[in-house]
């Protein structure tokens, strides 16, 4: 396509008849010259925003660009209600690509009753893949509202799922030939569907009903950069059992086949939490389908200590993720 607006023509094509999904709440929203979105809150709630670029991977782009956002809302405990796009798209990409992109996203915004609000997109000389940043609104009760920084010494540490389940889909999917060289069929296709597991919403319902002090998705460094950052914002210590730390097998073999630290390997999907009552959290997430583990617990003082049998080391800040070292 040429560099510049993308036409009307096809934005109406390939943009506009990609979204279905509406909001009762949304007033104002996609349409051609329309540079806002406008929503209506009753009086006991907030708006809770949050954006995010999806830059390490073009496949997928467009699912992985949705839920990367509706997680963050989620980890705050807000009820996601509408997105607004900026696709920025090299002068390779054709229409068909645009269109798929779209598909993509809708597909998961019905999923999750998310409506597509409006945007900008346009072909641009300054980048050589897609991308596309999404701003994502929700909506929170007035005092309801969960951080990053609400962990208190004493807490239970969770994680929901299991860790780098993302990082191993990206890795399946753009590896596939040379994992097949060494793993059969059915390792690599199971690791390739694990992006069905990227919404963290459900167990961010339940955390919140069960009274979690805070939540953090995990994301781009790993469970060891989530960990470092809810330890930071909350001004706790931790004590951590590497061993207690959820991981699938499948993401074992493809991490040691390329030489990768899953511990650092970006991971939607995956919920970082803290409770009073880590036990209770996970029975109660293992009633909705969830899996989930007690990892460890938050301290008094600055320590961050990662436990695994005998051995006693710190944790260290967030390094630059997995996912691009093997590029």
């Amino acid at each position: 396509m040429k560099v510049g607006k993308i036409p009307e023509s096809v934005l109406k094509r390939s943009v506009f008849k990609q979204i279905h999904t509406k909001r009762e709440e949304v007033l104002l929203g996609a349409g051609v010259g329309e540079d806002c979105a406008a929503i209506k809150l009753a009086d006991d709630e907030m708006f809770v925003i949050s954006t995010d670029p999806i830059t390490g991977t073009a496949a997928d782009i467009g699912h992985l660009a949705i839920h990367v956002t509706m997680n963050d809302l989620a980890s705050a405990g807000a009820k996601p209600i509408g997105v607004m796009l900026t696709i920025l798209l090299p002068e390779s990409v054709q229409e068909i690509d645009l269109k798929k992109m779209m598909g993509q996203m809708e597909q998961v915004c019905n999923e999750l009753n998310v409506q597509i609000m409006g945007g900008h997109t346009e072909v641009t000389k300054v980048v050589n893949q897609p991308l596309i940043s999404v701003c994502g609104v929700g909506k929170a009760k007035v005092g309801k509202l969960v951080s990053t920084s609400g962990a208190n010494p004493g807490d239970d540490i969770l994680a929901s799922k299991w860790i780098a389940l993302e990082g191993t889909s990206i890795i399946a999917k753009e590896k596939e030939a040379e994992l097949l060289q060494r793993y059969p069929g059915e390792l690599v296709r199971t690791a390739q569907e694990f992006d069905q597991y990227l919404s963290v919403l459900p167990e961010a319902k339940v955390a919140v009903m069960s009274g979690v002090s805070a939540m953090h998705d995990v994301t781009e460094g790993g469970i060891f950069g989530a960990l470092w950052e809810l330890a930071e914002s909350s001004g706790v210590g931790l004590e951590i059992d590497l061993r207690k730390i959820p991981v699938k097998q499948e993401t074992i073999e493809v991490c040691e086949f390329f030489h990768i630290n899953p511990y650092e390997l970006i991971s939607s999907g995956c919920m970082l939490m803290a409770s009073p009552d880590g036990n209770t959290l996970v029975r109660e997430l293992k009633k909705a389908g969830i899996h989930a583990a007690v990892i460890g617990k938050a301290t008094a003082g600055n320590d961050r200590v990662l436990l695994n049998e005998e051995e006693r080391r710190f944790l260290e800040p967030p390094k630059p993720d997995e996912l691009f070292n093997l590029r």
